[in-house]
């Protein structure tokens, strides 16, 4: 099998030359165990805070060390009766062709007759997915009516918590992104109301007030600390703000990174702050799946999927999410589909 480590810390923006891909021997599973030959693997920004030596939520990622990530694929080889050869399941198996499962963390079967592609399963119905659903409903406190604005409004966490807002009588759904092409898609395919494109605004605090003159309910965040502080003075009263990523300061060292000065509004307004770490909501999963798969089936919830081929192609391809070039969810093919 083949995986790819860490090789050296990042500063900055990651490069590619931040990873090595290496050789190593296909483990062989022990009682309970199972293998999974993956099938396709995904990049997460969410990693990039992990790499410079610093604990995040997770602990810091340690050089040679395999990098995490979740998969789709197939088991291989089974000592465990629950989970027999040939099952489809979606794992946190990393950057690798292969992975050791136990049957507990996180891990699914892939259920059969939905007719979806395999690779959704690390997409909107994995993990970015599940944040846009739990970062809304859950931590959001998303109610009928209320006006949301969602930055990165294209990925997929953020393309996800939009449609499920204007799915659910939201007054207002406003998104920003980074380019034309991905503010036409979220007005005319996603259903967003207005999109933004900060790129070429000049003046983003003015465009956003243009555009929501009442003001927001929800501020969905996948950017960070300078698009919250901008943000603050037009939350409406008991506003909320989801703090889903912050991907604008992963590559930033902490002392360079904006800080949050308009702290007098959730006084005043009495506006809520929260992050969320998806995985809590674990036992709420199937639900939320059930739910979004039917939504794709049904043509309300679309999604922009952008696809590599090969393990050795992982490392430009997550890279690439911190210059801005990705549209929708990036996922690597490194294993065939039989």
């Amino acid at each position: 099998m083949q995986h790819i480590v860490l090789k050296s810390y990042c500063e900055g923006l990651p490069k590619p030359s931040d990873f090595a891909i290496e050789d190593v021997p296909t483990p062989k599973p022990e009682a309970g165990q199972f293998l999974v030959r993956h099938i396709w693997a995904s990049v997460d920004p969410g990693s990039r805070s992990r790499l410079s030596g610093r604990d995040s939520y997770t602990g810091a990622q340690q050089l040679g060390e395999a990098m995490g990530g979740f998969n789709v694929g197939v088991i291989e080889a089974s000592e465990n009766e629950h989970w027999p050869t040939g099952t489809i399941v979606t794992c946190a198996g990393g950057w690798s062709t292969h992975s050791i499962q136990t049957g507990r963390g996180f891990l699914a079967r892939i259920p059969d007759g939905l007719g979806l592609p395999l690779s959704y399963w690390i997409g909107v119905l994995g993990v970015p997915g599940l944040t846009g659903w739990f970062g809304l409903k859950r931590v959001g406190a998303f109610k009928q009516g209320d006006r949301v604005l969602i930055t990165s409004a294209a990925g997929p966490v953020g393309a996800t918590a939009g449609q499920l807002a204007r799915a659910n009588d939201a007054k207002e759904v406003v998104g920003i992104a980074g380019s034309d092409e991905k503010c036409r898609w979220l007005t005319e395919e996603a259903g967003f109301d207005h999109a933004i494109n900060y790129k070429t605004t000049d003046d983003l605090d003015a465009a956003i007030s243009e555009v929501m003159p009442k003001g927001i309910d929800i501020l969905f965040d996948n950017v960070g600390n300078e698009m919250i502080d901008l943000c603050l003075p037009k939350m409406r009263p008991n506003g909320r703000i989801t703090v889903s990523g912050q991907v604008a300061d992963y590559s930033l060292p902490i002392e360079d990174r904006h800080g949050v000065q308009n702290t007098d509004v959730f006084i005043t307004r009495r506006v809520k702050m929260q992050g969320l770490v998806v995985f809590d909501d674990a036992r709420d999963f199937p639900d939320a799946l059930t739910a979004m798969a039917n939504m794709i089936n049904q043509g309300s919830l679309k999604l922009k999927e952008e696809r590599f081929d090969g393990l050795a192609s992982m490392p430009e391809a997550f890279c690439g999410l911190f210059r801005g070039e990705n549209f929708g969810r990036r996922v690597v093919k490194v294993g065939e589909e039989k």
